[in-house]
C-alpha cells in the first residue's frame, strides 16, 4: 500500500546504493530528500550483517602497522640505549615514553562503535577516513539501529510516472554505519602530544644488586677475584693454625684430628636424607631417630678406637692406676654392649613407611664409619708413633695437589679422567716428579729433629720445651754407602777429591715409597670424592671453609694417605721390643693377687743380689 507524498521531492529512488554513492554523515533526512517512489513494505526489519572478509582484512591491516610502530619503538630505544653506553637488553635500562592525554590507547574490541569523521589531509584538501573512536557501547550493542534497506518498488497500475509513486514508509533514523578499521592501533605504552611528534626519554637505573644483571662478565671477574682473595686468605689460616698447632704438641693435633673428622662425618651423613614416600594421608617428616642413631654410633665407634690407642701407647699410665685398670681390661667388652644397645634402638626404631630407607641408612653410616673414622684413627696412631709420620705424609699430598696444578696450567693438555675433568696427564705426570724430589728434601730436613721422631710418652710435651729425647728408631741414624771401586774412581775424578762413600738414611728410601704413593695413589681419593659429588649432583661438600668448600673437599687424600702411611710403619719400621708397659700389661691381666706378690718378692731378692737396694 502507498501514501502521497509532497511534489516537492525529488524524482530520484532512495536505495542503499544510492545512500552510500552521496558520502554523507548519517542523520535525520529534510523534507527534500524524501522521494516519492512506490515502496512495498519489508517483510521484516532485520539489519544486514558486516561482511566477514572485510573485518578480517582490516584487523590483519591493523596487526601489521601496530608491529611497525613496535618495531620503530624498540629500534630508537636501542640506537638511544647504545649512544649511553648501555648493554642493548639490559634489564636496569627502561624507555618510558612522553604522556600525552590527547591519544589514548585501548584493546581493539568487536564491538568498538567506529564513526566516518571527516579531517584535513596532508596534502591540505579534505578527505575521509576512519578512527577509532574509545566510545563503546555495551548497553546499544546487543540491539543495533537497523541499517537502511533497500525498498522495492511496485508500480502503480498504468504507466507509472515521476508523480504517481507511492509514499514510502516512515523511514527509520539511520544509524551510523560501522565499518572495520582501517588505522592501526597505537602502542599501549607509547601516547602522542596533540603537537609533537613522537619523542622518547630514556630513564636509566642502577641499582647495586643488578650491577651482575647489568655486566655480566665484569660481575663473573670481580666474583672470582673475591673467591681467589677467600680462598688465598683461608689458606693462609689454615697453614698458620696448622703449624701453631704442631708446635703446641701431640695432644692439640690429637683434637684436631678428632674436629676434621666430626666436620667430614656430618657432611656426608647429611647427604643421606630420611623422609617418607609421598603419602596424602600422612604428612612429609624426617624419621626422629635419624641423626641420633647416627652420632649415637660415631660415639660408639670413637671410643673403642680411641680407647685402643690410650691402652697401647700408655700401658705405663694405665695399668698402673688401679682406677683405669678397669676400664682397661673391660674396654672391648663395654664397646660391644654399647654397640648392642645401638642396634637394638634401630631395630625398635624401623617403621613401616621408612624401612628401605632406614636400612639404607644404617649402611651408610656404616660405611661412612669405616671410611672416616677407622681412617682418623689410624692417623691418631701415626702422631703417636712420632710426629714425623703425620707430618711428611701430610706434606707429600699436599704438595703433589700444589704441582699437580701448576704443571697442568702450564702445560696440561690430554685429560686424565672423566670424573676430573681440570685433571690433566701431564700434570699428573709432573706433580710425581716434583713431589718424589720434594719429599727426600723435606724428610731429610725433619728427622733430624728429635720433636719430630720421638714416639709419645707424655702428651703435655710441646716444642717449646725442648726437653724431648729417646733413642731413634734405626730409620733415623744416617749410615755410609761404600761406592763400588771404578764408580768411586769416576766421582773422585769429577769433583777432585776422594769419594768412597755416600751418607744416607734408611727413612729417605721410606720418604720415597711415601712419595710415589702420594702422586700415584692419594689422587684416587680425591677422584673418588669427586664421583661422589656427582652422584649428588653438588660442588662442594659443605661450606666449612670459606673458599674451599667443605672439610670433606679437603681431607679426601688425607684418610687414604693415612691409612697407607700406618699400616706401612707397622709392617716395615715399627720396632717390636720388650717395654715395662707391655710387661706391666701381662702382670695385671695376667697374674692373680698373690701371683703380683711372689714376682715381686722375686723381683727385690734378684735386684739386691745385683747390689741394688730395694726400699719399698
Amino acid at each position: 500500500m502507498s501514501r502521497p507524498v509532497s511534489r516537492n521531492s525529488s524524482s530520484a529512488f532512495a536505495t542503499k546504493t544510492s545512500w552510500d554513492a552521496l558520502g554523507v554523515e548519517s542523520g535525520e533526512e529534510t523534507e527534500e530528500d524524501q522521494v516519492e517512489e512506490p515502496v512495498t513494505e519489508p517483510a521484516s526489519s532485520t539489519p544486514a550483517p558486516l561482511s566477514k572478509s572485510a573485518i578480517k582484512k582490516a584487523k590483519a591491516q591493523a596487526r601489521i602497522e601496530r608491529r611497525q610502530q613496535e618495531k620503530a619503538a624498540r629500534a630508537a630505544a636501542r640506537a638511544q640505549a647504545k649512544a649511553n653506553g648501555l648493554a642493548i637488553d639490559s634489564p636496569a635500562t627502561s624507555v618510558t615514553p612522553v604522556e600525552s592525554p590527547a591519544v589514548e590507547s585501548k584493546p581493539l574490541e568487536d564491538d568498538t562503535e567506529i564513526k566516518r569523521v571527516s579531517e584535513p589531509a596532508l596534502d591540505g584538501h579534505a578527505s575521509t577516513r576512519s578512527e577509532y573512536e574509545d566510545t563503546v557501547h555495551p548497553a546499544e550493542t546487543p540491539n543495533p539501529e537497523p541499517a537502511l534497506q533497500p525498498e522495492t518498488t511496485k508500480p502503480s497500475q498504468g504507466n507509472p510516472t515521476p508523480s504517481s509513486y507511492s509514499a514510502p514508509p516512515p523511514k527509520p533514523k539511520p544509524r551510523e554505519e560501522v565499518i572495520p578499521p582501517l588505522s592501526p592501533t597505537p602502542l599501549p605504552d607509547v601516547k602522542l602530544k596533540p603537537a609533537e611528534a613522537p619523542k622518547f626519554t630514556q630513564t636509566v637505573h642502577v641499582e647495586p644488586a643488578k650491577v651482575e644483571e647489568a655486566n655480566p662478565q665484569d660481575a663473573e671477574k670481580v666474583k672470582k677475584r673475591q673467591n681467589a682473595l677467600t680462598r688465598t686468605l683461608w689458606t693462609f689460616i689454615m697453614i698458620g693454625g696448622f703449624l701453631t698447632l704442631l708446635l703446641m704438641g701431640h695432644a692439640y693435633m690429637i683434637c684436631l684430628v678428632f674436629l676434621c673428622q666430626t666436620l667430614v662425618y656430618r657432611e656426608v651423613t647429611a647427604l643421606f636424607s630420611l623422609k617418607a614416600k609421598s603419602d596424602k594421608d600422612e604428612p612429609r617428616d624426617k624419621d626422629p631417630w635419624s641423626k641420633t642413631l647416627n652420632w649415637y654410633f660415631f660415639a660408639v665407634a670413637n671410643y673403642f678406637l680411641y680407647g685402643e690407642s690410650i691402652i697401647y701407647y700408655f700401658k705405663h699410665v694405665v695399668f698402673s692406676d688401679a682406677q683405669l685398670t678397669g676400664f682397661a681390661t673391660n674396654h672391648r667388652f663395654i664397646s660391644f654392649s654399647l654397640y648392642t644397645l645401638g642396634f637394638i634402638g634401630f631395630v625398635l626404631s624401623l617403621k613401616r613407611r621408612y624401612l628401605k630407607q632406614q636400612f639404607g641408612l644404617f649402611c651408610w653410616v656404616h660405611m661412612t664409619l669405616l671410611m672416616i673414622v677407622v681412617s682418623s684413627h689410624f692417623i691418631v696412631n701415626n702422631i703417636l708413633e712420632g710426629m714425623i709420620w703425620f707430618w711428611v705424609p701430610a706434606s707429600l699430598v699436599i704438595c703433589n695437589d700444589i704441582f699437580a696444578y701448576v704443571w697442568g696450567v702450564t702445560i696440561g693438555r690430554t685429560p686424565l679422567i672423566k670424573l676430573s675433568p681440570k685433571k690433566t696427564v701431564e700434570g699428573f705426570l709432573g706433580a710425581f716428579v716434583s713431589t718424589v724430589i720434594f719429599g727426600v728434601i723435606w724428610g731429610t730436613y725433619f728427622m733430624k729433629f728429635q720433636y719430630m721422631i720421638c714416639p709419645v710418652r707424655d702428651l703435655g710435651v710441646s716444642a717449646f720445651d725442648g726437653g724431648v729425647t729417646c733413642t731413634p728408631n734405626p730409620v733415623f741414624v744416617w749410615r755410609d754407602w761404600n761406592i763400588p771401586g771404578p764408580l768411586s774412581v769416576v766421582l773422585s775424578t769429577l769433583f777432585g777429591r776422594n769419594i768412597t762413600s755416600i751418607p744416607y738414611a734408611p727413612y729417605q728410601y721410606h720418604v720415597l715409597f711415601l712419595a710415589c704413593f702420594a702422586s700415584l695413589v692419594a689422587p684416587f681419593g680425591g677422584f673418588f670424592a669427586s664421583g661422589f659429588k656427582r652422584a649428588f649432583d653438588i660442588k662442594d661438600f659443605g661450606h666449612s671453609i670459606p673458599g674451599h668448600g667443605g672439610m670433606t673437599d679437603r681431607m679426601d687424600c688425607q684418610f687414604l694417605m693415612g691409612m697407607f702411611t700406618y699400616v706401612y710403619y707397622t709392617s716395615l719400621i715399627r720396632q717390636h721390643h720388650v717395654t715395662v708397659g707391655s710387661i706391666l700389661q701381662l702382670i695385671v691381666s695376667g697374674l692373680t693377687a698373690q701371683e703380683q706378690l711372689e714376682l715381686m718378692g722375686d723381683l727385690k731378692r734378684y735386684l739386691e743380689g745385683q747390689g741394688i737396694a730395694v726400699n719399698l
